[in-house]
């Protein structure tokens, strides 16, 4: 009787499990950028300026292998629609070199935006879309630098009830060297609380999103949206001017009461 007990719970794991994998959504579909917007830095909306952004072999890329010079070509590659509550699973890795000219610091950097302004109401030369960033960090091959941290821009994120200070704040992740794929995951509740996960382990939390009114164009986007509050966005990922890699960018929806 204990033997099918057994069998019977792990048959009803494998079922929810089974029933959890199948509603996950694939903002990514391995062939193409169906239902996601480019934005770069001095283009309108919907230009893929010099094929930033692209599919090959199943693999979504950021590359600037057909750039002639930077530019400050910061991008955002946008999905479609708005999103509240969830968890969003993502693999990515960095590769290659920085392209010559770019940011001291945007070597191994890119990101993915959270509860993010969408691209209609960003400006021509704006260099980062206002939300929070889920910084991805790859190592320099000496001394520490993790990975998934969270950056403001144009916002305020809380823990404790206090404002994080600074414009960025570290995870407590370790640093991964060299061009190997790296799994992370966001959980977001509307404008409760934000966790990030590396490898499966949690390693950042914070909560409250908000604007920054003493931002001007966030001081706009309230005008716009008639609060402070980020309750939902859209979600980007970041072009920063060395190649990247994501081979799977998934989404499961929550629910929030």
């Amino acid at each position: 009787m204990i033997r099918s007990l057994i069998l019977a719970l792990i048959a009803s794991t494998s079922l929810l499990n089974a029933a959890e994998e199948a509603e996950w959504i694939q903002l990514f579909n391995g062939k193409d950028l169906t239902n996601w917007v480019p934005k770069v830095r001095g283009c309108p909306v919907g230009e893929n300026y010099r094929d930033t952004f692209r599919v090959e072999n199943g693999v979504l890329k950021i590359s600037y292998d057909k750039y002639q010079k930077w530019e400050n070509r910061y991008g955002h590659l946008v999905f479609k629609r708005k999103f509240a509550s969830y968890r969003l699973r993502f693999e990515y890795r960095f590769t290659g070199s920085q392209i010559d000219l770019g940011p001291i610091w945007g070597v191994r950097y890119s990101g993915i935006m959270l509860h993010c302004e969408s691209p209609q109401t960003m400006e021509l030369n704006q260099d980062f879309a206002t939300g929070v960033q889920v910084q991805l960090l790859g190592g320099l091959g000496k001394g520490a630098r993790p990975t998934l941290n969270v950056c403001t821009y144009g916002t305020h994120v809380m823990r404790d009830g206090k404002i994080l200070p600074g414009h960025c704040n570290n995870s407590t992740s370790k640093t991964y060297d060299g061009d190997v794929w790296v799994s992370g995951e966001v959980e977001v509740h509307g404008n409760r609380s934000i966790k990030h996960f590396v490898e499966g382990k949690e390693v950042l939390s914070y909560e409250k999103p908000s604007l920054d009114e003493k931002d001007p164009h966030a001081k706009e986007l309230v005008t716009v949206t008639g609060s402070k509050e980020l309750s939902e966005g859209s979600i980007a990922i970041l072009a920063v001017s060395h190649p990247v890699e994501f081979r799977k960018i998934e989404l499961l929806m929550l629910e929030d009461k």
